[in-house]
């Protein structure tokens, strides 16, 4: 078994959430896992254990640390620095090609954002819906019809890939459904080769990612009736694809809750979605793209 220990790193902050992101090729039959420590402290806290493919060989987030909630840790008290630990199981070795976290001190804005610019543009990504599946348990695959959407419009998602493919790449086992996030970006970046979870600190930051031409799944979650024109009345959480933004700064979404694929696209109104997005997650989003010199400025972060 082969251990990589990342360097400490220090984010400037006392942080109250942790969400780790990777990229690994693991062979049939290999896994990693992967686990983090707070600096001054000598606990590791695992974090998961991924294996790619529909039939993995070990595939599951950890139960009985109570400072880790399946994809989230939570350090007690705060933590002012961290790093990570990634072991290679099985042989032939598992590679790891990339390994970090995006951390959050828990503000956020509560204001709604200008505009970064009143310019209409939109990206063409494709629309597929979770409900289409809704007999086969498709009304609990939001993320990953989600991130299928990201990695056709990135040109990566195999043809004969359908949603509840999908599903099967990313199910969690412990937690009994497809909406780890890391594990999410893992299996994205298994084909897209760049796929990573960070937050961003309000729409404007979101707007230059569609500038450079990359749509991002956002986590959402919003009380009935809060997000209006959305195919799903209230939710605790959901995943959708920002593809753009009207004129007037609206967002331009699909939404794979809607019924069909016809219905998928939807215009919601700036400052709703941004405080479903802000107030629900934190600003979460997936990052998936094809050329890592095609980031925005600060589109980095999680690595």
């Amino acid at each position: 078994m082969a251990t990589w220990t990342g360097p400490w790193c220090d984010p400037g902050f006392a942080f109250s959430e942790l969400v780790a992101s990777w990229s690994a090729t693991t062979p049939r039959g290999t896994w990693i896992d992967v686990a983090v420590q707070a600096r001054g402290t000598r606990a590791w806290h695992e974090l998961g254990r991924w294996s790619s493919g529909a039939r993995p060989a070990r595939r599951t987030s950890i139960d009985g640390d109570p400072t880790v909630d399946t994809d989230v840790w939570r350090p007690p008290g705060r933590a002012e620095g961290y790093r990570l630990r990634v072991r290679l199981h099985g042989a032939p070795s598992p590679v790891l090609h990339r390994a970090g976290a995006v951390v959050t001190a828990g503000d956020v804005r509560s204001t709604t954002s200008a505009p970064l610019r009143r310019r209409r543009r939109i990206l063409d990504v494709p629309r597929l819906s979770q409900m289409t599946w809704r007999e086969a348990g498709g009304a609990e695959w939001c993320s990953p019809a989600s991130v299928a959407m990201v990695l056709s419009h990135a040109g990566r998602l195999p043809s004969t890939t359908e949603i509840p493919a999908a599903a099967r790449e990313v199910f969690d086992g412990a937690y009994d459904g497809t909406g780890n996030w890391s594990f999410n970006t893992a299996w994205a970046a298994t084909l897209a080769g760049n796929a990573f979870v960070t937050r961003l600190h309000d729409l404007r930051d979101a707007e230059r990612f569609i500038d450079a031409g990359i749509p991002l799944v956002a986590s959402v979650a919003y009380p009935r009736g809060a997000l209006t024109g959305a195919p799903t009345a209230g939710t605790d959480g959901h995943l959708v694809v920002v593809r753009g933004f009207t004129d007037t700064g609206d967002v331009v979404a699909n939404d794979p809750g809607a019924p069909t694929e016809r219905s998928v696209r939807r215009t919601y109104d700036r400052a709703e979605f941004e405080r479903a997005w802000l107030q629900g997650s934190g600003g979460l989003v997936y990052v998936v793209h094809r050329d890592d010199r095609s980031l925005p400025a600060g589109g980095r972060g999680a690595w």
